[in-house]
């Protein structure tokens, strides 16, 4: 997989993200971990499910990680190291482009 996927949908503005943010969104979404994918209109339910119930998760371990005052540093993919950004804050703008796309019956696609 390429170090930039970028998300697509005729509904929504692009969703940029680099490699290894794309690979956990890709999972999150229910989706094989592949270099051209597709979210159907059938699909954008389900992914738009799982994706809120990551986010929910994520708020909780972010709160967690703020009260304990933890590193806001993270290892990349390749082992550089890079702010720490909350799922929530990174899934944002996918959640997004699901729901838009839900709203005009259009399909996401990737690495097309």
């Amino acid at each position: 997989m390429g170090t930039i996927v970028t998300f697509k949908s005729a509904a929504s503005a692009d969703v940029i993200y680099f490699g290894d943010v794309a690979k956990r969104m890709m999972e999150l979404m229910g989706k094989g971990i592949v270099d051209q994918g597709i979210v159907t209109v059938e699909q954008l339910p389900d992914a738009i499910a799982r994706l809120k119930a990551a986010i929910e998760a994520d708020k909780a371990r972010h709160r967690e990680q703020v009260l304990a005052e933890e590193p806001v540093m993270e290892v990349a993919e390749g082992g550089s190291k890079r702010p720490r950004v909350s799922l929530t804050q990174r899934a944002l703008p996918l959640l997004s482009m699901l729901e838009e796309s839900l709203a005009e019956k259009k399909p996401v696609v990737w690495g097309v």
